[in-house]
């Protein structure tokens, strides 16, 4: 065993070794108390700030575009097609002539017509006048009365032959009028079935073109049965607006007004058809085309909104992180509603004005220290 000797000669023996060490062990152990643990690092996070406005009471469904009319045009005359008087995709104008079937043997039947009806007037006029002086004669006894009944017999009888004539007249006219085939609507033309040269029949099973009235232009769409009494009512108020929202164009969609409510509901599906009407100005609506429809039936005042990244789901239902004035978290159960835009709205458990986290929530617990950063 060593021991310690001062310069005086003294020596120290084992307790003084004893004495020392825990000397020592105090002394740091005093001077290790003196420093606080180290506090845990802030979390990084994403906030966004709860507001309150007024936002549109929606039904969102899937809906297809129909023509506002579509026409089948066909020839009421066999014969054959000399013109065609457009291009295929063409818009037209109501009115416009579109086709004309060969009109020369129409033409010469008009003609010959027109030819028995001048001279059956001629004949009819003789017969009247001859009728007029047979009547004369019969007053002074000149004639009998059969030869007069028989002269103003005669007369009528040629006069129903004029007015045979002139409806013969009537008929050749309209039939050589549809040899011009017209667009009975304005808009689109389709694919061109039937080629000029072609014979034509009349009134045959195919179509010679399609015509697609576009502007304006439906939109049809299905709701849900339970949707209907609340369509219904605000329809009855005031125009229902209806957006078209189309695949890649989200942020320009078309807007429309409701126009058609069907008077059954489907049992096989529980739905009832609608339709909405829109102009059409830009012609990007297309029949059928699948559309998403947006029917903004009323608006929802004071409405809490929040992004629906700061909604978090745990065990006891909906949650969200509220960063309160010191920087610290409180996670504070709510209640949530239908979700808007990349919003979500709140009906119970949040205020205007308080900030949420959206971001970096997997790491914070209540009481939690929080760094709020404008991206991770």
């Amino acid at each position: 065993m060593y021991s310690l000797r001062n310069q005086s000669g003294f020596k120290a023996g084992p307790l003084a070794w004893l004495v020392l060490f825990l000397s020592v062990g105090l002394f740091t152990a005093a001077c290790s108390g003196d420093k606080k643990p180290p506090l845990p690092p802030s979390v990084p996070v994403l906030v966004a700030t709860v507001t309150e406005k007024t936002v549109p009471v929606e039904l969102k469904v899937i809906g297809n575009v129909e023509a506002y009319s579509t026409v089948s045009i066909k020839s009421r005359l066999a014969g054959q097609l000399v013109q065609v008087n457009f291009k295929e995709g063409q818009d037209v104008k109501q009115g416009e002539l579109l086709f004309v079937i060969d009109p020369r043997p129409y033409e010469a039947a008009l003609r010959q017509v027109e030819a028995n009806l001048a001279r059956d007037k001629a004949l009819a006029t003789k017969a009247q006048a001859d009728a007029g002086r047979y009547a004369e004669l019969i007053r002074k006894q000149f004639v009998s009365q059969q030869d007069y009944d028989q002269a103003k017999a005669t007369a009528e009888s040629l006069g129903a032959t004029v007015n045979a004539g002139q409806v013969a007249v009537q008929n050749a006219r309209l039939n050589l009028s549809y040899c011009y085939i017209k667009a009975p609507i304005s808009g689109r033309t389709g694919s061109l079935i039937a080629h000029q040269g072609n014979m034509i029949k009349d009134n045959a099973d195919t179509a010679m073109l399609v015509i697609n009235q576009i502007q304006p232009i439906y939109v049809s769409f299905a709701i849900p049965e339970q949707n209907l009494a609340a369509v219904r009512k605000f329809m009855a108020a005031e125009k229902i607006k209806v957006e078209a929202v189309i695949a890649g164009q989200e942020n320009n969609p078309e807007v429309g007004i409701l126009s058609f409510i069907d008077n059954t509901v489907d049992k096989t599906t529980g739905t009832i058809l609608c339709k909405a009407t829109f102009t059409n100005e830009s012609k990007r609506l297309w029949p059928g085309l699948f559309v998403n429809v947006v029917v903004q039936l009323s608006t929802q005042p004071n409405a809490i909104l929040v992004s629906s990244q700061a909604v978090q789901t745990s065990q006891a239902g909906q949650i969200v992180f509220v960063v309160k004035p010191d920087l610290t978290v409180e996670i504070r159960p709510v209640e949530v509603g239908r979700p808007i835009d990349g919003d979500i709205i709140i009906t119970k458990g949040l205020k205007p004005g308080e900030r949420v986290v959206t971001d970096g929530q997997l790491r914070l617990v209540s009481g939690a220290k929080v760094e709020i950063k404008t991206g991770l």
